[in-house]
Formats: structure tokens, sequence, C-alpha cells
């Protein structure tokens, strides 16, 4: 089965399906006792503000779905992310933006400063044979200190890491639409891998393994579990976002997901 990726409709819904993943996720660490982590989240048309006081990474303080509609909007958006002393950067979907908006971004001091791919298809079932010793099972309330500690050791974290990590996935158990997958090898945590399932698409929003488990496949075979289950449910969509020409990359082409589109990342300039 083969999908022709390149169409408006399309390409809407993969950015779609990447907003409601990132803005439920939120929600949930929003809606923890106290709000711990100073989520806010705010609309200014159709793009998403997202916002922590206690992370500044540009991953939490990020404007999602920003189309050329909303370019009265940039003032307000940025005096949102300035009354909270807080660097904001734009992810923009090429379909959705035009150069007057582009141009309005350059007059506010914004310059490209990268590039992310956004993969999708349909739900192909992926034949899974798992080598001896490797189970995949779905995460228990109990798992997501071990989930936590993949995610940490993955993207070269600090161990004190582990704890707000795992208290800030913890809400997605039970949460609808959310399941959170491990890969044990000989009975250790090796490799995690979480879906979001919303409105017909699958959504593909985190994979990691931990280092000393590398080369074995891994990832593949947590990319295809995700597969099937999302065929098993009903979807008619995949998505899922890599650097370009990543290992996942690679992982998700094998796998029979094709480039929908190369989204951009504009920051503000450094100042010299």
């Amino acid at each position: 089965m083969e999908m022709q990726l390149a169409t408006a409709e399309t390409i809407a819904a993969i950015e779609r399906s990447e907003v409601d993943y990132t803005e439920d996720r939120l929600l949930a660490m929003q809606e923890r006792e106290g709000n711990p982590e100073g989520i806010e989240l705010r609309r200014f048309g159709s793009a998403l503000c997202l916002y922590s006081r206690t992370m500044p990474w540009p991953g939490f303080n990020t404007v999602k779905g920003l189309s050329s509609d909303d370019a009265g909007e940039l003032d307000a958006i940025l005096d949102f992310y300035a009354a909270r002393g807080r660097k904001v950067q734009f992810e923009l979907v090429p379909s959705r933006v035009d150069a007057p908006l582009l141009e309005a971004l350059g007059d506010r001091g914004f310059i490209p400063s990268g590039h992310h791919t956004s993969m999708a298809g349909p739900p192909i079932e992926q034949p899974l044979q798992l080598p001896p010793g490797v189970v995949i099972r779905q995460a228990g309330a109990g798992d997501y200190d071990a989930y936590a500690a993949i995610h940490c050791a993955a993207f070269g974290l600090p161990a004190s890491g582990i704890a707000p990590v795992a208290a800030n996935n913890a809400v997605l158990h039970g949460r609808a639409g959310w399941s959170v997958w491990l890969a044990e090898v000989s009975g250790e945590p090796a490799a995690a891998a979480v879906l979001y399932e919303h409105g017909g698409v699958a959504s593909l929003t985190f994979a990691g393994t931990m280092p000393a488990y590398r080369g074995r496949g891994l990832h593949g075979l947590l990319l295809r579990h995700r597969l099937n289950r999302a065929a098993s449910s009903g979807c008619s969509l995949v998505a899922g976002q890599c650097a370009f020409l990543s290992a996942s990359h690679r992982n998700m082409e094998r796998a029979g997901l094709q480039v929908a589109y190369v989204r951009s990342t504009w920051m503000r300039r450094p100042e010299r």
C-alpha cells in the first residue's frame, strides 16, 4: 500500500498530530498537583504557545502550528514570552507559511536555526521476530523510573534528571491515547518508545536506547511494534519526527514511512 503524502490535507494532519500530542502531554504535566513545572499553554490564532517556568529548554518554549494567517499575532506571541523572561523558538511547516510571514520574523530578529524531518505513512503490519532474550511489553505504573533512566541515558542527560523525567511521564500512564513500551534484554530495561493515538493518527512521540544496548536493533523493533499497534487500533496514518538522515530516519524508511516534509526552526539571532 502506498500513500501520496504531498497533499495539503495530509500535511495538515501530520502537523496537527504533533500539535495534539504535545498539547496533551503538557496538559497532563500541568494537571500535576500544584503544576510544579509551571506549564502554560496559550493559543494565538492557530498557533499553540508552550511555556514552562522550570524548564527553559527550547522544546518546552516553542510555538507550533503557526501559519501565514497568524502574522498579525506575532507581536502578541513575542509579548507572551517576553513577559515570562523566556526565549522562544518557532517550528514552521513549509506549506503553512509564506514569504511575508518569514520576512516578519526576520524583521523581529529571527533566523533559521535548524531543520527536522516529519515522516509518515500507513500503519502496515510489520513482521516482528524478537531475538532470544528480548521482550517488548507495555510499561506499568511502576516502570517510569526505568523509562526515565533510559530517556536520560539515551539523550545524555545527567542521572539527576531521572526523578523529574519519571514524574513528568508517569502522568501519561492510563491517559487516553497514550501507551509507553519497554524493550528488555535478559530482563533489563534497554530501550523505550511512546505512542499517541488520536483522531485516526498514531504519533511516534519518543524512542531511545541505553548506550550499552545500541546496535541490537531495539529501535527498529519498537518502531515495528508500534506500527502493528496502530494497525490493530484502526489508525489510518502514522507520523513521527526525526533528524534528517539519522538512524531513526533510516529505521522509519525501512518500516515503510516516507518523508512528508522538513520543517524549519527559527530562533532569535544571537547578540554579538
